[in-house]
């Protein structure tokens, strides 16, 4: 057992994560640009010996811990990320830390993220002289849709000319609130989904309600392209290979005595393959567009590229489970049946870097973790005392791999 002592050394920084965490909770900060966060970051580890990168398309930097044996030989760099920004949405949690700002909420746990990775740099940087290499902390904004991640790879602060290489492994945790206590989770290959959206403008020729046959109604069409949409994944897709098209929108018309010229449906395509996503968008086009002139009417289909599929490398996820089992016990660890469909815009950093993502359970101790409210709840709550289990995974994995590599 390379760390069996892990545990014991993050819970002793737990008061240090916590406090971070609920900082960072009472403040949330959206989309690409999260200056507060930072500063909170940047304040918490001041103390520590790491040279910081910035870039110009986001607020987000990386933090590099420089090895204390430069002369032995190590296995290079390893990136361990999280991310800081929040949702768009009013909290209901009734927190004391709970959020200052309305309309903006850490639902989906950024804030944990943030401050275990800060509690990992604490860590590691105790341990500094027995390190061969380098760690790299990635603090990242713009993960809620914003494609924060691959703006920080464009930017060169995970590598390129200007700072080297690019790492040689990365690693990064998402809590799951409605799933048991410090269990960690993962699988490899697709581990979540590519998430893309689509818009469909049915346009017709409008009139007055009562002479419909005068009109071309777009609304029949577009609702009878909903249902459609739904035969076509079911017939044209394998379920081994999943795809979820789901219409969250459909918006038509100002009056309820007006046809309108117009009708739009928009939503969210989710795949597990390249060629699904490929798939998919050609055959979105043949249904909408066949539909609707089987309606006199016509449809145009845009899709908007999202996140790419979160591929995790077998080598990754077989370390990360060795941690797992070093620093908590076998029991801790559980290999995902199936992938999840939401998505995570870690996918680009692992799509340049062998890496892996994994799941931390923080749902209260002792409780039915089936019954908590999940990401993204305007309810949701986290066990902080899960918290130490993450900042130890984040080490242990930055620890093992510097020592061993993937072997």
């Amino acid at each position: 057992m390379l760390h069996p002592h892990l545990l014991e050394s993050a819970r002793s920084l737990a008061d240090r994560i916590v406090s971070l965490r609920r900082a960072i909770h009472a403040e949330p900060e959206l989309g690409l640009h999260t200056p507060l966060t930072m500063a909170k970051v940047r304040a918490a580890l001041a103390h520590l010996p790491l040279e910081w990168r910035e870039g110009s398309s986001t607020t987000g930097q990386v933090a590099v811990l420089k090895g204390g044996q430069p002369g032995r030989e190590g296995h290079g760099r390893v990136l361990l990320r999280g991310d800081m920004d929040a949702l768009p949405m009013a909290e209901q949690t009734g927190l004391e830390f709970a959020s200052t700002i309305e309309g903006r909420m850490h639902a989906c746990g950024h804030d944990t993220h943030t401050a275990m990775l800060a509690g990992a740099a604490e860590l590691l940087a105790t341990r500094r002289e027995e390190l061969a290499g380098e760690v790299l902390f990635m603090f990242q904004p713009g993960e809620e849709g914003f494609h924060g991640a691959r703006f920080m790879l464009d930017d060169g602060l995970l590598g390129g000319d200007r700072y080297g290489p690019l790492p040689d492994a990365a690693f990064a945790l998402h809590i799951m609130p409605n799933a048991p206590h410090g269990v960690l989770a993962g699988k490899p290959g697709p581990l979540m989904a590519a998430a893309d959206q689509f818009d469909i403008v049915v346009t017709g020729r409008g009139g007055h309600a009562s002479m419909p046959h005068d009109t071309r109604d777009p609304v029949p069409a577009a609702c009878a392209i909903v249902g459609a949409l739904q035969a076509m994944v079911t017939r044209r897709f394998d379920a081994a290979d999943a795809v979820v098209v789901t219409v969250t929108q459909l918006k038509a018309g100002t009056a309820h005595n007006i046809v309108p010229d117009h009708a739009t449906l928009r939503g969210t395509i989710r795949t597990l393959s390249p060629g699904h996503r490929a798939a998919v968008r050609e055959a979105m086009g043949e249904v909408a567009r066949g539909i609707a002139a089987a309606h006199g009417v016509e449809a145009e289909v845009t899709v908007t590229e999202g996140f790419p599929v979160t591929i995790c490398d077998e080598r990754a996820v077989a370390l990360g489970r060795a941690v797992a089992a070093d620093a908590f016990g076998d029991a801790a660890w559980r290999e995902l049946p199936a992938p999840i469909m939401g998505a995570e815009d870690f996918a680009y950093v692992i799509e340049k870097v062998p890496g892996a993502m994994f799941f931390l359970g923080v749902a209260r101790e002792g409780e039915d973790w089936r019954q908590c409210c999940g990401i993204h709840s305007p309810r949701m709550i986290v066990d902080e005392s899960a918290l130490p289990h993450g900042t130890a995974m984040l080490a242990g994995c930055a620890l093992r791999f510097l020592e061993r590599g993937f072997a």
